[in-house]
């Protein structure tokens, strides 16, 4: 963990490089040498119906959600989650200079009672190291 799930309005998407947003997204996770790097996964989905606001078609919007597992303290999840927010701000940048945007960013911990994994990455990642 983390994985960050990105939801964002269409009309984004003439207005935001999603391929530098997303690894912007996974480069900042890794900054905050908080998870571990075979856990981290990054995605956007674009949500192709969507209204904002007053109805304004100019309108647009990007949802960020990191789950992350249990066990962190508050400062920690608090650093993470800001600094993740970071780099998406930037990476959303050029919209906010065309048009509205709303961003936002949450970070949900998982239960680990209802949390189940297969995951051979961690040892991919071992051996290449």
């Amino acid at each position: 963990m983390p994985h960050v799930v990105i939801e964002y309005s269409a009309n984004l998407d003439g207005l935001v490089d999603f391929e530098a947003l997303i690894e912007a997204v996974r480069v900042a996770a890794v900054e905050t040498g908080v998870f571990p790097l075979g856990g981290i996964r990054v995605r956007a989905h674009r949500a192709d119906h969507a209204v904002i606001a007053d109805g304004n078609p100019a309108h647009a919007f990007l949802d960020a959600t990191l789950k992350i597992g249990t066990g962190r303290d508050l400062e920690t999840r608090k650093r993470a989650g800001a600094h993740v927010f970071q780099a998406l701000s930037r990476a959303l940048d050029p919209a906010f200079e065309k048009t509205t945007v709303a961003l936002s960013c949450e970070i949900r911990e998982i239960d680990p009672e209802l949390n189940w994994k297969r995951n051979s990455i961690h040892d991919a990642l071992k051996q290449s190291a």
